[in-house]
């Protein structure tokens, strides 16, 4: 009887193990030709994997068209080497999997590559995905909607859209030219993202990774260059982001390189950013924001080396209080135990800065708000200098409006200007002017420091 136990215990582990499968698309009618749209041929392979009990989907050596395909559970998308998922021109091969109105008043939720309620998957492979983000504009979608007047509302598609799933791995991709955000993380965890490069330039409001409302995560050896934000941490919802560590990555953004906000409703906290390299970045280096209620906490963000960056350090409690999928407007959110330590930056020069004279930090609450703890410890910024008496204007509170460093105007003080702090640590913070500035170095204004 032991035996038979044994024999029957053997074969279930090895039936197990047959469901683990590989399949090739193209066994399932895909064609790498960069003509036909294989859509469907793409989806019957992750479908038949998942029925089967999960295993590998291979995308083999060509360019492959598609529209949305939605991953499932215990389900590996592997995109091998010399191939290519490459968006389809057609709006109306996308699918919106979670609708909802971002921070600009835009229309979101299609996608290239989704999963909504799935476990255990992964997209792998040395391979790359392309969102052909040039061809979502809106002379293209009027062309094809007079075609198609059953064509969906403007969506330009994300890339890779995650939504309330786990247990996902994204390794060794390569990302390109999504027509919006390039990997949007919502209502989800235990997610690992390593060794994975984008390049998102093609459109409009093109970040690289979004987590949102998600727990857990863990970015590591990722290169990312982005049109808009890069590594942004955000809630659309009240759910809170926290658990979150990024590493060893290099960031280069036309906007903010590492952000919290602006889209701001649910806490943010448990949030550890260390050793990386940020690089000519035109919006903010590190910028700490909470405009819709969010709770900013338990913050640490360490190491960071920053060349040709605009405005390297920009913190912000402010009181927008924008609402986002239908939910209660939150009371005004608060910034408390953040630590911003070992600090290497040199700033943009005067012809390429977007407030010139530069400056080096902004910290800001409000007059009814105060940004609570905040340490800044070993921080080293170069500036050019070149700041006139005549320059300087007096800085507005603009409690409500978008959180942008350059609607402050030229600050009256090159290195660190501060406002509305309860507690403001400083050790070891320097600034070096390679000109003359007749500015001052440090202006603090209702704050209490703490040297």
């Amino acid at each position: 009887m032991k035996s038979y136990y044994f024999v029957l215990i053997i074969f279930l582990i090895l039936s197990c193990k047959s469901n683990k499968q590989n399949i090739n698309i193209s066994d399932f009618g895909a064609k790498g030709d960069s003509l036909t749209i294989n859509t469907k041929f793409i989806q019957k392979a992750i479908d038949e994997c998942f029925e089967n009990g999960g295993g590998t989907v291979v995308v083999s050596d060509g360019v492959y068209i598609t529209g949305t395909i939605l991953l499932k559970d215990n389900v590996t998308l592997q995109v091998n080497e010399n191939a290519t998922l490459f968006g389809s021109a057609n709006f109306a091969d996308y699918i919106n999997i979670d609708p909802f109105i971002d921070a600009t008043g835009q229309a979101r939720g299609n996608c290239l590559i989704g999963a909504k309620d799935a476990t255990n998957i992964a997209i792998t492979g040395k391979g790359t995905i392309d969102g052909n983000g040039e061809n979502f504009i809106a002379t293209n979608y009027k062309i094809q909607k007079e075609k198609n007047p059953n064509l969906p509302s403007f969506d330009r598609p994300f890339l890779i859209r995650i939504v309330n799933s786990s247990k996902l791995k994204m390794q060794d991709i390569n990302i390109r030219q999504a027509a919006a955000w390039a990997v949007h993380l919502f209502q989800s965890h235990d997610i690992t993202i390593d060794n994975v490069d984008i390049y998102n330039h093609a459109n409009k409001n093109n970040d690289g990774i979004d987590i949102d409302s998600s727990y857990d995560i863990t970015i590591t050896n990722t290169k990312v260059n982005s049109e808009d934000d890069a590594i942004c941490i955000k809630a659309t919802s009240p759910l809170p982001t926290y658990n979150v560590k990024v590493s060893n990555c290099d960031i280069k953004s036309d906007w903010g390189a590492i952000k919290f906000g602006t889209e701001s409703m649910g806490d943010f906290y448990n949030i550890d950013i260390r050793d990386c390299k940020i690089h000519d970045n035109k919006g903010g280096g590190i910028k700490l924001l909470s405009m819709d209620g969010t709770n900013i906490y338990n913050i640490v963000i360490d190491n960071i080396i920053m060349d040709n960056v605009d405005m390297p350090i920009f913190v912000r409690l402010g009181e927008r209080l924008r609402t986002y999928r239908d939910v209660e407007k939150r009371p005004v959110g608060s910034i408390n135990n953040v630590v911003i330590s070992n600090i290497k930056a040199t700033t943009m020069g005067l012809e390429n800065s977007r407030v010139s004279p530069p400056a080096g930090i902004l910290i800001t609450g409000t007059p009814n708000h105060k940004i609570g703890s905040l340490q800044l410890k070993n921080i080293d910024i170069q500036l050019p200098g070149g700041g006139l008496f005549t320059d300087v204007v007096e800085v507005p509170e603009d409690e409500t409006r978008y959180p942008e460093f350059s609607f402050f105007g030229v600050l009256p003080a090159y290195g660190m200007y501060a406002r509305h702090i309860e507690t403001l640590e400083t050790t070891n913070v320097n600034f070096k002017v390679l000109g003359k500035d007749e500015r001052e170095e440090i202006i603090l204004e209702d704050v209490f420091n703490r040297n």
